[in-house]
């Protein structure tokens, strides 16, 4: 990303989560877990639904994928804090920043659409369970998830893109431990009008058409959910779509806390950063795992093809 020579600040201090070294060293350690075990959860994860046929469905699909994405958006900031934690000085390049915002748009939008997309998966297989091969056709599940990818690094390219252009020249302290593009406008001297209308004409009709899908096919799944006459009949429509709900509930309760605080480097407001970056990723192969019979055979299944003793 090349930045002009207009830019007076070359670099930001991040603030982090505690200015007290012992505490620090306690974050560095509890991060450090978290972060692995999202590693090994999301890849084990993507291993499975690869290696074991019996996964490959339009619903394991949107799974690999929506690990691959908790892969990625853990990547994007628990490095960098982990880093920081260790370091005195805690400094992120200005490119180095923009890159993080763009990495970290990009997923965070991504990820909302795939979720939208699993939900339409689920209404389809629980209100229209005998057309489900049909209508979730392998052209219409892989278009879901491009689609999904495309609309994410579009609306993260426009906004990073602008961002770029903006000069850097007030405090260079973001009281946060990412960068974020709501934490950057306050540090900048230039005017800002254009990206926050830009920001705001992409991002809430995005959040509010993932928000709209998930929540009308919820309202047509529970409907019919309703009308199953036995008990057994509900519970076991139920718990196909409970581990999706919890994801949702989980990724879209967290980061619209978080973003509807102003930015000002609060602790409730990093706690709801903490949560949606770096639990959620670590959280979600837990609950698909779980709560689903399937995927804990797959994983037997996998883990003795590979480890057979």
């Amino acid at each position: 990303m090349a930045l002009g020579n207009h830019s007076t600040i070359l670099e930001f201090i991040l603030l982090g989560l505690s200015a007290d070294p012992h505490v620090q060293a306690l974050l560095f350690v509890l991060f450090l877990g978290i972060y692995i075990l999202t590693l090994m959860g999301n890849l084990l994860m993507l291993l499975v639904v690869r290696a074991d046929p019996q996964l490959h469905t339009p619903m394991y699909f949107f799974l690999s994928h929506l690990s691959f994405l908790d892969f990625c958006f853990s990547s994007a900031t628990v490095p960098k804090l982990l880093e920081n934690l260790l370091s005195q000085r805690k400094t992120i390049s200005v490119g180095g920043c923009l890159a993080q915002v763009f990495f970290v748009f990009e997923s965070g939008g991504t990820e909302a659409c795939l979720l939208s997309a699993m939900a339409y998966d689920r209404y389809v297989a629980i209100c229209h369970p005998l057309l489900y091969g049909q209508m979730m056709s392998d052209q219409l599940c892989k278009g879901l998830v491009w689609g999904s990818w495309g609309l994410g690094f579009l609306n993260a390219f426009i906004n990073t893109l602008l961002a770029m252009n903006l000069d850097f020249c007030r405090d260079d302290s973001i009281p946060h431990y990412s960068c974020e593009l709501p934490s950057l406008f306050p540090l900048s001297c230039s005017d800002i009008t254009t990206n926050v209308t830009v920001l705001l004409c992409s991002s809430i009709p995005h959040a509010l058409g993932t928000c709209f899908l998930i929540i009308y096919s919820y309202t047509l799944i529970v409907s019919t959910i309703l009308n199953i006459s036995s008990t057994s009949g509900r519970s076991k429509a139920f718990s196909t779509c409970s581990s999706h709900l919890t994801v949702v509930l989980l990724y879209f309760g967290s980061a619209i806390l978080r973003y509807v605080m102003p930015t000002s480097g609060s602790a409730l407001e990093l706690i709801f950063s903490v949560q949606y970056s770096a639990i959620t990723p670590l959280v979600n192969p837990l609950i698909y795992s779980l709560k689903n019979n399937e995927v804990k055979a797959a994983v037997r299944r996998t883990l003795k093809k590979y480890l057979p003793y």
